[in-house]
């Protein structure tokens, strides 16, 4: 077998379509930039003069802003098309990161996210689409698989080196430093979308909006909702306050938070793919179940945790969260109309988003009465998401689109 012929079915097998490399290259151009200071902006805007009140509210703006932007990012798509959707909103994401760069005071940050949030919220419908678009069903969770390793390894290298920056520069020279280095990452991602993006032909004749896609639904759909909502408050609950709870109670460096964070993203990737690849075989469920559980008991390890050994194995679980995230979004394709492909994501993320962006609001009061009642709470909200995927989650692969 010759090379070409190998690196061809190599790329048949992972789903790797011409316009899903493009994709990815720029999946990984940004991600390598915003991990060098994106994990530390909770620190970043305390020393900036926030209150535990005003890290509260970037982490409620980050959730409401990812569920505002999902449905016009469908829309967009779906309308103008996947190549001119990813320029606009890495575009867009661009400014944001210059309003970062030249702030001085933390309310500038919370403007600069309205921003920064372009990428991962309105680019989220266009990536499941392009997936969606050129992959058929049995093949989808490797797609998402591939998508989501791609996604986490910046995670890996990132925050260690971003760690290291602000170790020798300081934390705000250190974000500096890697808000620059983004800027560039991101310009080449745009230069590369630009060039090598291959959009179609096709023509989206379906108009439905928001309360025709919704009233459309699958219900096995909107059963997953219901239980990604509650997990999703699980994970919103603490998460701004992970890194201060590392750094500040159980006393971690900014360069061991970097590692750990390192860690926990090789953990998911080590499982993404064979994972993905089984559920494409057998069903989702299953697999979708253990997300939820990891999802449960990583707020529970880590505020338990009484040594940095304990820390270790809490971040490690919290990279096992991602164990089902292929398959869970195989099933979201799965389930939504082809012709609505980009707004049925957008309608799933933005119920989501809505729902659970107050929880950081929720995790800022219980952390000003103790620093631990966030976790707990979290745990508690998690297992109610568990049961209730496991009661009236679908079990099969193989759906009809509607």
């Amino acid at each position: 077998m010759n090379v070409s012929t190998y690196v061809g079915r190599l790329r048949a097998a992972l789903g790797l379509e011409h316009n899903i490399v493009i994709m990815l290259g720029a999946i990984v151009l940004l991600g390598l930039g915003e991990e060098l200071w994106a994990r530390f902006i909770p620190k970043y805007l305390e020393l900036l003069g926030a209150t535990a009140w005003g890290i509260a509210a970037y982490g409620t703006l980050v959730d409401f802003l990812d569920a505002l932007y999902q449905y016009p990012g469908g829309w967009f798509a779906d309308r103008f098309g996947r190549k001119k959707a990813l320029l606009v909103f890495t575009l867009l994401t661009m400014l944001g990161y210059l309003v970062y760069l030249f702030s001085t005071h933390w309310v500038w940050i919370l403007a600069g996210t309205v921003f920064v949030m372009a990428w991962d919220s309105l680019s989220s419908p266009t990536i499941f689409a392009i997936i969606g678009d050129h992959l058929p069903q049995e093949r989808r969770a490797v797609g998402f698989g591939v998508q989501s390793l791609l996604k986490r390894l910046p995670i890996v290298i990132a925050p260690s080196l971003g760690g290291m920056l602000v170790v020798a520069f300081g934390f705000v020279q250190g974000i500096h430093i890697g808000l620059m280095i983004t800027l560039l990452a991101a310009s080449m991602a745009v230069l590369t979308v630009h060039r090598l993006f291959q959009e179609s032909e096709r023509v989206v004749s379906d108009r439905s909006h928001f309360t025709g896609i919704w009233r459309e639904m699958d219900r096995s759909l909107k059963r997953l909702l219901f239980a990604d909502c509650l997990a999703r408050w699980a994970e919103g609950i603490p998460k701004v306050f992970i890194v201060l709870y590392t750094i500040d109670v159980l006393h971690a460096t900014p360069f061991q938070f970097g590692w750990l964070t390192s860690l926990q993203m090789v953990a998911a990737i080590l499982v993404y793919l064979p994972i993905a690849k089984l559920s494409d075989r057998v069903n989702r469920k299953p697999f979708v179940l253990l997300t939820f559980a990891f999802f449960t008991l990583f707020p529970l390890v880590l505020v338990c945790s009484t040594s940095f050994v304990w820390i270790v194995v809490a971040f490690i679980v919290g990279g096992l969260r991602e164990i089902g995230e292929p398959a869970r979004k195989a099933l979201i394709v799965d389930l939504a109309r082809e012709s609505a492909r980009g707004r049925a994501v957008g309608v799933y993320y933005l119920i989501r988003g809505l729902v659970v962006f107050p929880a950081s609001f929720v995790g800022g009061w219980l952390w000003t009465i103790d620093k631990q009642f966030p976790f707990f709470a979290a745990f508690g909200v998690g297992v109610a998401g568990f049961v209730a995927y496991a009661l009236t989650g679908r079990t099969g692969r193989h759906v009809t689109s509607s």
